[in-house]
C-alpha cells in the first residue's frame, strides 16, 4: 500500500511518496510491545548512535501509542517528533524535573509568588545585528544595554522565529504554528481575519493562573474587538493595530518628490471613499472587559512620527505599572512587542554617536536599546529583578526592502523566507540569581515554546487546551541548566500553509520539487553551514527515509487534530503564503 503526504516548499508542490502505512497512534498493545523490544535491540548494536538509527528510532517511537501517555501531567498535546524526543528520554528528564521544581519553589516561597515574565518581542532584527553577533556599533546600530543583558544571562545562537510578523506572533501567543491556527497571512488595513477567538493564548492561561497581564506594543492580530488583545486575556493592553508601513502611505501622498516609498497611495480621503477602509485609529487603549478608546495624540495617528511617540508613552507607562505591582501579591505577565525597527527613524537617536544617519532603523535601535535597560533598571530598583525573568526575542530576519534603512543579517535569505536568514533570530533570556551569567548555549529554541515555558514557570501546565496540538516545548530546564538541556531536536518551518523546511538535529532539509523520481530536497548540516551554501541533495541521502518517518509523524498528528479553518477562505486571500 503506497501513501502521499501532500507538502510544498518556496510556492512548489510536490507529494513524498510514503512506501508503508503513516504513522498511526491506534497501534495495538501488542504492537507496542514488539516495537519497544525491537528499538532495545536496535540501540543495543554497536552502531546505535548513528543518526539515521536516531531518526528511525524517532519515528518508530512516535507510533506507540502509551508514549502519548509519557508526555507528562500537561494535557498537552505534542507533534509527533517531540513526544518520540520525549520517551527517548523520559527518565533523565523526569530527574531533572524534580530539581526544577524544587528550585522554583524555593523561589516561590522567598518572594510569596510565581516568577514575573517578560517577553520582548522585536521587529525584522537579525541574527548578527547585535553587539553580541558581531553587529551592534560595527553596523552602525550600538546596542550596548542588550549586549550586556545577553551576557548577563543566555544568548542564543540557534533561536527560531516564524517567517514574518503575524505568524510570529500567533506563534508567541498560541504556542502553536500559525498553520494549525487557521491564520496564515501578515494583516493589512481593513482585513476582517485575526487571531481566532477559540484559540487559547498565553495570557488568557496566565489570567487564569492568578497574574495581573499586560501588553505595550504592535499587536498585528486583526482589527475587529474580537480579535483585540483586551478580548484575549490581556487585563490591560496599549497597542497598534498595524505593522510599519501605513505610517509611511499617507506622507508619501503628501511629499511631491515621489521618492517616497509609497508615492501611488492616494490620499486617506480617497482611499476611504475607494475602498471603505478608515486609516483615521491606528491603535486603542483597551482593558478587559471594559472595551477599548483610540489612541490620542501623535502616537495614535498613522505617520512617520508614531512610532517614536508610541515606544515613548510604552516605556513610561510600563515602568510605571511595574512599580506599582512590585510589592503586590500578584505576579505579573508583560507582553512587549516593539516597535523596534519598523522603517521609521528616531529623532531623538538620529544624529546619535555611533549611529549610522543613512539607516534610520539604527537610531531606532538605540532608541529600544535605551528603553530596555529603563525596564531592566525598574526591576532592580523595584527588588524583583531575581524574581523575573526577560526574554528578548525577534521576530524574523530582516526586511531589505527599504535598504538601507534596514536590519541585517549574516546569513542567507531575510523575512518571508524559511531560509535560515529568514527564521534564525537573535534571543536572550535575562533573570539574575536563577539564570547563570555569561552562557552561549547551541540548543534549539522556538519562539513557541516561549508559550509553554511561561505556562510551566506559572504552574499552569493543565491549562494548556489537550483539543489541539501545541508545538511550544517546555524549555524551563534550558533556561536554570544551561547548554544541553534544551527539550527540543526538531522544528517544522512552515511558509503560510507551506511546508518549506524541516530542521532535526543539526540537519536541515529543504523541501523542493521533485525531478526524476529522485526526492525533492536539499540536505545541510547547518551547525557546519549556517550560511546554507552548501547543500545537496546526494549528501543526504541516507536521511531521505528517516526523513519520510518524520513527515508521517507530522501529518499523522495533523490528521489527528486537524488545522483550524481560516476566518476568510483561503482561496479569497491574495497572499496566503506571507
Amino acid at each position: 500500500m503506497t501513501s502521499s503526504g501532500a507538502i510544498a516548499g518556496h510556492g512548489v508542490a510536490f507529494r513524498l511518496s510514503l512506501t508503508s502505512k503513516p504513522a498511526s497512534f491506534e497501534t495495538s498493545m501488542i504492537g507496542s510491545r514488539v516495537l519497544r523490544r525491537f528499538r532495545r535491540f536496535l540501540f543495543s548494536m554497536c552502531f546505535s548512535r548513528c543518526f539515521i538509527l536516531k531518526w528511525v528510532m524517532a519515528a518508530l517511537a512516535a507510533t506507540v501509542p502509551v508514549f502519548l501517555s509519557s508526555w507528562g501531567a500537561a494535557a498537552q498535546q505534542a507533534d509527533g517528533p517531540h513526544i518520540a524526543f520525549k520517551e527517548r528520554n523520559a527518565k533523565n528528564w523526569a530527574d531533572q524535573d524534580k530539581a526544577i521544581n524544587a528550585k522554583l519553589a524555593a523561589l516561590e516561597q522567598r518572594f510569596g509568588k510565581k516568577p514575573n515574565i517578560v517577553y520582548i518581542l522585536t521587529d525584522d532584527i537579525g541574527w548578527g545585528e547585535l553587539g553580541w553577533q558581531g553587529g551592534g556599533k560595527h553596523r552602525g546600530a550600538p546596542t550596548p544595554a542588550l549586549d550586556k543583558m545577553a551576557m548577563e544571562g543566555q544568548r542564543f545562537w540557534s533561536a527560531y522565529a516564524e517567517p514574518s510578523c503575524t505568524p510570529t506572533r500567533i506563534a508567541i501567543m498560541t504556542g502553536r504554528h500559525p498553520v494549525r491556527t487557521g491564520l496564515l497571512s501578515v494583516l493589512w488595513p481593513g482585513q476582517d481575519d485575526g487571531l481566532s477567538p477559540e484559540e487559547v493564548t498565553i495570557a488568557e492561561i496566565l489570567s487564569e493562573a492568578g497574574y495581573d497581564t499586560a501588553m505595550w506594543g504592535k499587536w498585528h492580530l486583526g482589527e475587529l474587538p474580537k480579535h483585540a488583545p483586551e478580548n484575549q486575556g490581556f487585563d490591560y493592553a496599549y497597542y497598534g493595530l498595524f505593522n510599519g508601513a501605513p505610517d509611511w502611505w499617507q506622507a508619501s501622498f503628501e511629499n511631491n518628490t515621489g521618492t517616497y516609498p509609497f508615492a501611488d497611495f492616494p490620499g486617506n480621503e480617497e482611499y476611504l471613499k475607494r475602498t471603505g477602509i478608515d486609516l483615521s485609529v491606528a491603535g486603542y487603549v483597551g482593558e478587559k472587559d471594559k472595551g477599548r478608546k483610540p489612541i490620542e495624540g501623535v502616537a495614535g495617528v498613522l505617520s512617520p512620527e508614531r512610532q517614536e511617540a508610541f515606544e515613548n508613552e510604552s516605556i513610561q507607562q510600563m515602568t510605571t505599572w511595574i512599580k506599582e505591582r512590585a510589592s503586590g501579591d500578584k505576579p505579573f505577565f508583560i507582553y512587549w512587542p516593539s516597535y523596534a525597527v519598523q522603517v521609521s527613524a528616531s529623532k531623538e537617536f538620529l544624529n546619535a554617536p555611533g549611529v549610522d544617519r543613512s539607516n534610520r532603523q539604527a537610531s531606532f535601535m538605540a532608541m529600544h536599546n535605551k528603553h530596555v535597560q529603563q525596564l531592566l533598571d525598574t526591576l532592580k530598583e523595584t527588588g524583583i529583578a531575581e524574581n523575573t525573568l526577560v526574554v528578548w526575542y525577534s521576530d524574523n530576519g530582516p526586511m531589505y526592502a527599504f535598504y538601507p534603512t534596514a536590519g541585517y543579517t549574516l546569513l542567507r535569505g531575510g523575512k518571508g523566507d524559511v531560509l535560515e536568514g529568514g527564521v534564525r533570530v537573535p534571543a536572550m533570556a535575562w533573570w539574575p540569581g536563577t539564570i547563570k551569567p555569561g552562557q552561549d548555549p547551541n540548543d534549539v529554541l522556538h519562539v513557541t515554546d516561549l508559550f509553554t515555558t511561561a505556562a510551566r514557570l506559572a504552574g499552569a501546565t493543565d491549562k494548556i487546551p489537550d483539543d489541539r496540538i501545541t508545538d511550544g516545548i517546555d524549555q524551563t530546564s534550558l533556561l536554570l541548566n544551561g547548554e544541553g538541556k534544551s527539550r527540543r531536536n526538531f522544528i517544522a518551518h512552515y511558509s503560510g500553509g507551506v511546508l518549506g523546511a524541516l530542521r532535526y538535529d543539526d540537519f536541515k532539509v529543504h523541501i523542493k520539487a521533485a525531478h526524476g523520481g529522485l526526492p525533492g530536497m536539499d540536505f545541510y548540516n547547518i551547525k557546519r553551514d549556517p550560511g546554507e551554501k552548501y547543500g545537496a541533495l546526494y549528501a543526504g541521502l541516507f536521511a531521505v527515509t528517516p526523513i519520510q518517518m518524520t513527515m508521517r509523524q507530522h501529518m499523522g498528528r495533523i490528521k489527528e487534530f486537524p488545522h483550524r479553518k481560516p476566518e476568510v477562505a483561503e482561496e479569497a486571500q491574495l497572499t496566503p503564503h506571507d
